[in-house]
């Protein structure tokens, strides 16, 4: 970051996915000239880019990420309802599964935004492409920063742009924000410094996604999300999108893969921990054959524990973390960075405001790796320490889920947490506690759901 406290400077983001173009909104804030920078040719409109293999299947946008969003760009949930997304409420309008227990109804007031995303991106990219100062550059690969003679401080980004020869353009600041398979790590070592610590687990997570047709009246809710238990290790989500479509996404663990011929993908949906996501897909018209895909190893970098950075180098987004994506929280997490980011600006620039937001964007992003490690750690054949803490709090989550499934209440602090509005303590509030450790009457049994906001209102149309 440039010495000066006012506006000024170049800043190079590499990486024009979500993480960086939510970065690049950031800095547009503070820095004179913000130019955006992705290999791959970007598209018009909201259709899947090579760059972004995971971008076929479905994405979750938790309660927080949406607020974020909405705030750093005004209008964002109006905009994209009149494409088609929706809008919905968490407990409400979506049905969700834990450990086989269907949480129980009700308003939680947590908005959570149902879209593709291509579609996000694509809206995204067109609203930061109009910000003053901003202009973004596809077809381009970043092949290494430049630093100074001493090595110190980023001085530069050596670019390559299709047809043309490698030049070097001036930056004051370098974001990496090329996702999971940054080059990190070569970059650094290139500039003479260590690479931080990983930590990394496998979760041997496969996705295979198929698209259907969405019709009025057809299911029940607007979302299914079907988690994967410990006696089940496979699971699946359904969920509404722009288009009139349903994105379902299967997943498996452990070899466990799903199928992507048709009659395979419906056998392994039939096979999930409960029947409703097959029942659902059952009664709809394909629009797509399956597309598979085999998710890579969660990782954490630890950047706040680096004594020495070059200053002008940052690093955001999947570049930072990597979860595994069937807990919904990459997107998030990348708008909670760029919260973090936009309050290290606002106080001051520099080498420690770097070193401040590498500190607030690990406190960002422990809350949601240490879930879902946590629970990726319940299966057996995910390697990992499993500290007594990790198992006392799966057993602690396993009864809750119980409770969850007969009281309103415990659902909806389960699902404040899940969508990161609350902090994980909220779990253990004397209500909370009380009804886990109690033991809900019957929670062996199904539990009876009021009729959602979206049952009533097709009740009264």
């Amino acid at each position: 970051m440039p010495e000066s406290s006012g506006p000024g400077g170049h800043a190079v983001v590499a990486g024009a996915g979500i993480g960086g173009l939510l970065a690049a909104r950031v800095l547009s804030e503070t820095y004179e000239r913000v130019t955006l920078v992705d290999r791959d040719t970007l598209p018009q409109g909201g259709v899947p880019r090579r760059g972004v293999p995971q971008s076929h299947h479905a994405h979750g946008v938790l309660s927080r990420g949406f607020e974020v969003m909405e705030e750093l760009f005004p209008g964002l949930g109006k905009d994209l309802v009149g494409q088609g997304a929706l809008v919905r409420d968490a407990q409400a309008d979506v049905r969700w599964f834990n450990d086989g227990h269907e949480l129980s109804g009700g308003d939680s007031a947590l908005p959570c935004l149902m879209v593709s995303r291509p579609a996000l991106e694509s809206y995204l990219r067109s609203r930061v492409a109009a910000l003053p100062g901003v202009e973004i550059q596809d077809r381009c690969e970043v092949l290494e920063p430049v630093a100074d003679a001493a090595g110190t401080r980023i001085t530069g980004v050596r670019l390559l742009r299709v047809n043309a020869e490698p030049q070097t353009v001036p930056a004051d600041l370098f974001v990496d924000s090329t996702g999971r398979s940054n080059r990190g790590v070569a970059w650094l070592r290139g500039l003479g410094y260590e690479p931080p610590e990983e930590e990394r687990v496998d979760s041997k997570v496969v996705y295979v996604t198929r698209e259907y047709r969405r019709r009025p009246g057809d299911a029940q809710a607007d979302a299914y999300v079907v988690g994967a238990s410990a006696s089940a290790p496979r699971g699946g989500v359904a969920l509404s999108a722009e288009g009139d479509r349903w994105l379902v996404t299967l997943f498996g663990m452990n070899g466990d893969d799903p199928p992507v011929d048709p009659a395979g993908f419906h056998r392994f949906a039939e096979r999930l921990p409960v029947p409703d996501l097959h029942e659902l897909i059952e009664r709809l018209e394909p629009l797509t054959e399956a597309r598979a895909m085999r998710i890579p190893v969660s990782v954490r970098r630890r950047y706040e524990r680096i004594d020495r950075m070059p200053a002008g180098y940052l690093v955001f987004g999947d570049a930072l973390c990597q979860f595994n994506p069937s807990y919904g929280q990459g997107m998030t997490a990348a708008a909670l960075q760029a919260v973090a980011l936009r309050e290290c600006l606002a106080r001051g620039s520099g080498a420690a405001a770097a070193r401040e937001f590498f500190r607030q964007a690990a406190r960002a992003v422990s809350v949601p790796w240490d879930m879902s490690v946590g629970g990726d750690l319940r299966f057996p054949f995910v390697e990992g320490r499993r500290t007594l803490r990790v198992k006392l709090i799966n057993r602690y989550v396993a009864r809750l889920h119980r409770a969850a499934a007969v009281d309103a209440e415990v659902a909806r602090a389960f699902l404040s947490v899940a969508n990161l509005k609350s902090p994980p303590q909220g779990l253990f509030a004397p209500k909370v506690l009380a009804s886990v450790l109690r033991g809900p009457a019957g929670a062996a049994s199904a539990a009876v759901r009021p009729p959602s906001a979206r049952a009533e209102r097709a009740a009264g149309a």
